[in-house]
């Protein structure tokens, strides 16, 4: 082949090998869209064959995806409509598996336990259709963390049994400027049907009782509906959970400086008189009604830390093995055990402003008043202290609230 029809020949070639990629490329210009019987698939039959190889399935997550000040408790969980769940996976930002159920008709699962705070969770979820169709769904979201939300450490405990006097007492990490969002989100209801109010000490304190002590054998219940309730701004409540405590035999206490003496009393009736030696006329006991706080077997105590220290800054007391001690307030005043003073039980006031009761070195002679007062005293019981010549004790002191009359009791309520 000459040079000249070698040139030809290949352009002839290029031509059509051009019109072969051209039609390859692009659809006909006369291709029949309304899917004829040309053995032609138009677009409309392409995405409806998809359509219906795709799950009716809804799966719904929450929270939102990117969530970054969720609920620790209410938050996370998946629903689906029109199918039922099939595998829900749900990991913490450091691989911990976050353990929960799906629920019986299979379209719902929520986490079995809560949540922690500040850490980023990954949720991932698989469900059918009626058809067996797979349907998924994936989200992650971050809970609030500590900074932006508060907690309410309260007392008593769950299940506890508790004297007449003991008050609901919540203390909260970080300060409340809306005292009223909180406190609606907070209720405290008795068996007994007794009113009870709740009175904020501080920003960061708030107590609830009834007028009158406790009804005997009556069962209270503390319920705390505060996540996601804003205590200030933009710090939000994380605690949902409801407590139950009983309420033990009425015993009230009466301790009489002036005569030296300590009537226990039970549903009114005088059980026992007890030999006590209350505060010196230099260091008077607080006169009011307290309440048993905490209890000890055996304590220290230690005058420099309640402010009774000599000229070289040392305490003029410190004594390591207390017995039988129950605190009375925050600042220190105690009804305890005394097993160093000889002859002052119902004869003279020597103490630093604690109440003492005659009591045997090492809490372990049962015979003793201070060992019987103890073992028969609960967490929760009054004893009212009369007679001192000092002054009532603050109500916040402790959990002395009941020296606070009822009208400026409910005048501490933000509702």
């Amino acid at each position: 082949m000459t040079d000249g029809k070698r040139r030809k020949g290949l352009a002839a070639a290029s031509a059509l090998l051009g019109g072969v990629l051209v039609l390859s490329a692009c659809s006909s210009s006369d291709a029949d869209t309304s899917g004829g019987g040309d053995g032609k698939t138009s677009q409309a039959e392409v995405d409806e064959a998809a359509a219906k190889k795709t799950s009716e399935a809804q799966i719904k997550i929450t929270p939102k995806g990117g969530s970054d000040n969720a609920s620790i408790n209410n938050s996370a969980g998946v629903t689906v409509s029109k199918g039922t769940l099939t595998e829900v996976k749900m990991t913490a930002s450091d691989g911990t598996v976050v353990k929960g159920e799906i629920s019986a008709d299979k379209t719902s699962w929520k986490p079995s336990g809560q949540l922690e705070r500040a850490t980023k969770y990954s949720i991932s979820a698989t469900a059918q259709d009626s058809e067996g169709r797979a349907a998924h769904e994936n989200t992650s979201f971050t809970t609030v963390s500590p900074q932006n939300s508060f907690i309410g450490t309260f007392t008593p405990d769950d299940g506890k049994t508790v004297g007449v006097g003991m008050p609901v007492s919540i203390n909260f990490d970080k300060e409340i400027t809306d005292k009223a969002a909180v406190q609606k989100g907070i209720t405290v209801n008795s068996s007994s049907g007794q009113e009870v109010a709740c009175h904020w000490f501080s920003t960061q304190r708030m107590d609830c009782r009834p007028k009158d002590y406790w009804q005997e054998g009556s069962t209270v219940t503390l319920k705390l509906a505060l996540d996601g309730v804003e205590g200030a701004d933009g710090v939000y409540g994380v605690q949902q959970k409801s407590v139950t405590f009983k309420i033990g035999r009425n015993q009230v206490s009466y301790v009489d400086a002036k005569t030296k003496q300590m009537k226990v009393t039970q549903d009114g009736k005088t059980i026992k008189t007890i030999p006590i030696s209350a505060g010196s006329p230099e260091n008077k006991t607080y006169e009011g009604q307290m309440v048993i706080s905490e209890k000890f077997k055996e304590t220290r105590m230690d005058g420099s830390t309640v402010g009774f220290t000599d000229d070289d800054g040392k305490g003029e007391y410190d004594i390591k093995d207390v017995p039988h001690a129950m605190r009375l307030s925050t600042s220190g005043t105690f009804i305890h055990g005394n097993y160093w003073g000889k002859g002052i039980f119902g004869s003279v006031n020597t103490s630093h402003g604690c109440v003492g009761l005659q009591d045997a070195k090492g809490a372990n002679d049962p015979n003793t008043p201070g060992a019987w007062f103890y073992n028969n005293s609960i967490i929760g019981d009054v004893v009212v202290v009369q007679n001192t010549g000092d002054k009532t004790i603050a109500p916040d002191n402790g959990l002395n609230g009941w020296n606070m009359d009822w009208a400026q009791w409910k005048a501490g309520s933000a509702v």
